[in-house]
């Protein structure tokens, strides 16, 4: 199977080792004696497990309760806490110290610098060039307030989209007093006016666009010659530096997947919690699972979406490949399913909120040519705040365009039976095991299997391809419509089959899901019915995961670099970025001169200071010049400018 996070955990301490927690704090667990049992020791029982999925996984967690005197200090170690320093580094600014303008001004010949990717892709860009709008020209600053509205209007309540329209159209685009019509063509504006009163979502799309393209020309042209494009290049330099296991904390084991531990981790720098996939070297190359977990971090590096782990950093140590993930704290839907006492299975209104964000990370995934093959409850994790993410990529493959895929992999159960056929497929069985999924989520018991059922592979690879699965009382008239078309033997009659990667529109539009408003479910507006509790810890305890046995007669050498050089990436552009945003250290670090004039760091003509041996992680050893990182090539008219000044400099012979 793959090498995905088999089970989220929460990080906090027992309750008998209160008073260990009191004296220690979160100290990472190689400076500190690990007491027997304690949540940062690795020494843990081996448990017998069907890799194939019949016996599930994580089926005998527990629940474990937190008393109240310590609920606000383990609040705040798994989410961060209110105070923007929690978690960081006393070191922090120096860590992420800006360099001087002169050490990446090269970048500019490497980097896309389009506004389709600076600005609409690059948090960090699109913050920096609404700075540059507001603070330089207030007419651009007008354009970028006219989209955000537009934004606020596509998720609105469908009640209050009529008049939120005429509100918009009233400041923004009538004649006497408009922010924005002198942009705009009389037509256009016309024809918004005729439709104000459908409030319909599309209302300002062509509206939207004209404004982008306006400020995707001159506008952009003028961010790209400021100062404040030159810290944009500061922050990609930083984001560019190299990745080690100094980088972060290491905290307790959180599960395990198919080449290693799953454990907590917290960056130095910005105190941020993230799940952290330690992936053994020699276990991977015994199993020949080079070419697994290289397709699984680049497809977990190709996505950014809000229903699907994120991949944040890739490195390496001696040992092991490791990949840092958006943790999950909130347990995965299997534990959620049969777990929480009462009757196993969710009423419809919980089912359908996660069957929308689960279809959300399908769809994410397909239009990127990305076929899941895994979808099941123990791979649908739970956030802090109730939403769900698909995890573990391991058995996903990209699918290029016209092209097909065959492979019988997957857990049974939930494999489509054209994949139990090994025929030719491209997105079908991933519409299959979502059908699965949410008849699980209803029923409470797979469609094919009843839970803890023993019963030979073949039995249920029979049951998928023959039976037709039996629906109760449970299910409504349209959760029971929904079910039976994902569910359909063949590809050809399926939902979701027949628009290739467009597939998820087709499922958007049942019944089942006709009374939400999807842009406020991508969005991230739906509430959500159930919010995990935080003083709950919805993961085993550490004794009760397996441990891994020690790999012999495989040796490493020079041959595995190569492999290695293409997985140890370092930071992954979106998530970082984010990163600095969210834990407020962009905020703190992206200070101007007065009036907002550059600072010294920023100015091309300014000498830089002379800092050797300062790199973004300092506390590295020092090292001889040609090992240190990699340097960033100047521009042409920099190194002109640079001989001018030293030509100018030179003494008289």
């Amino acid at each position: 199977m793959g090498t995905g996070l088999l089970g989220p955990g929460r990080v906090i301490y027992p309750v008998q080792q209160q008073r260990q927690q009191q004296s220690d704090e979160l100290l990472p667990c190689r400076r500190r004696r690990r007491p027997r049992g304690s949540l940062f020791s690795h020494p843990i029982r081996p448990r017998k497990s069907d890799q194939a999925g019949i016996d599930g996984v994580g089926e005998h967690r527990r629940e474990h309760c937190v008393p109240e005197s310590e609920r606000s200090f383990r609040v705040s170690f798994c989410i961060g806490g209110g105070d923007s320093n929690k978690g960081k580094s006393k070191k922090w600014r120096k860590i992420l110290q800006f360099p001087h303008i002169s050490q990446c001004i090269g970048l500019k010949d490497k980097l896309d610098i389009r506004y389709g990717y600076v600005v609409d892709q690059q948090p960090i860009g699109r913050l920096l060039f609404r700075q540059f709008c507001q603070d330089k020209k207030p007419s651009y600053h007008r354009y970028n307030l006219f989209l955000d509205s537009i934004e606020k209007y596509e998720i609105e309540l469908d009640e209050n989209r009529i008049e939120l329209a005429k509100e918009l159209f009233e400041q923004y685009l009538k004649r006497e007093g408009s922010e924005v019509v002198d942009i705009l063509n009389d037509s256009l504006i016309l024809q918004c006016e005729e439709r104000l009163s459908t409030g319909g979502k599309e209302l300002f799309v062509e509206v939207a666009q004209t404004v982008k393209n306006f400020l995707a020309g001159e506008p952009f042209s003028a961010f790209l010659s400021s100062f404040y494009f030159y810290r944009y290049l500061q922050w990609k330099w930083l984001e560019a530096q190299p990745v080690t296991y100094k980088t972060f904390r290491m905290y307790r084991v959180l599960g395990k997947g198919g080449f290693g531990e799953v454990c907590a981790c917290q960056v130095r720098a910005t105190g941020k919690m993230y799940a952290c996939k330690k992936l053994e070297k020699k276990r991977i190359k015994k199993r020949k699972g080079e070419s697994m977990v290289l397709i699984e971090k680049n497809i977990l590096q190709k996505i950014n979406s809000k229903f699907v782990v994120s991949l944040a950093y890739a490195y390496e140590t001696k040992d092991a490949l490791c990949l840092v993930l958006t943790i999950m704290n909130g347990g995965d839907l299997k534990f959620h399913i049969y777990n929480m006492g009462g009757e196993p299975g969710f009423d419809i209104n919980r089912a359908r909120f996660y069957a929308a964000e689960v279809v959300c990370g399908l769809e994410h995934l397909h239009l990127q040519g990305i076929v899941y093959r895994d979808c099941k409850p123990e791979n649908i994790l739970l956030d802090d705040h109730g939403h769900v993410r698909i995890s573990d990529l391991g058995l996903a493959v990209e699918i290029t365009e016209g092209d097909m895929v065959r492979g019988r992999v997957g857990t049974v159960g939930y494999m489509a039976p054209e994949v139990i056929d090994n025929e030719k497929y491209t997105f079908s069985p991933d519409w299959f095991s979502f059908g699965c999924l949410l008849y699980e989520m209803i029923e409470g018991q797979a469609p094919f299997r009843a839970r803890k059922e023993k019963v030979k592979r073949e039995e249920v690879d029979r049951r998928v391809k023959e039976d037709q699965e039996r629906y109760s009382p449970k299910f409504s008239e349209e959760a029971k419509s929904l079910c039976q078309q994902l569910l359909k033997k063949s590809p050809k009659n399926r939902l979701g089959c027949k628009c290739g990667r467009h597939g998820a529109k087709e499922v958007k539009l049942h019944g089942f899901f006709q009374c939400l408003n999807w842009k406020r479910v991508e969005a991230g507006m739906w509430e959500p019915p159930f919010v995990p509790d935080p003083r709950a810890v919805y993961a085993k305890d550490v004794l009760d995961i397996e441990q891994f046995s020690t790999v012999k007669g495989v040796n490493l050498d020079a041959t595995d670099d190569t492999f290695y050089s293409k997985f140890n990436t370092g930071s992954v552009s979106i998530p970082w970025q984010n990163e600095m945003i969210e834990t407020e250290c962009f905020k703190e670090l992206n200070v101007l001169g007065p009036n907002n004039t550059p600072t010294a760091d920023l100015l091309v003509n300014h000498t830089p200071p002379n800092n050797e041996d300062r790199g973004c992680f300092p506390f590295r050893r020092k090292r001889k010049q040609s090992a240190r990182t990699r340097e960033v090539p100047l521009s042409e008219c920099y190194l002109q400018e640079l001989s001018q000044t030293q030509s100018s400099e030179m003494p008289a012979s």
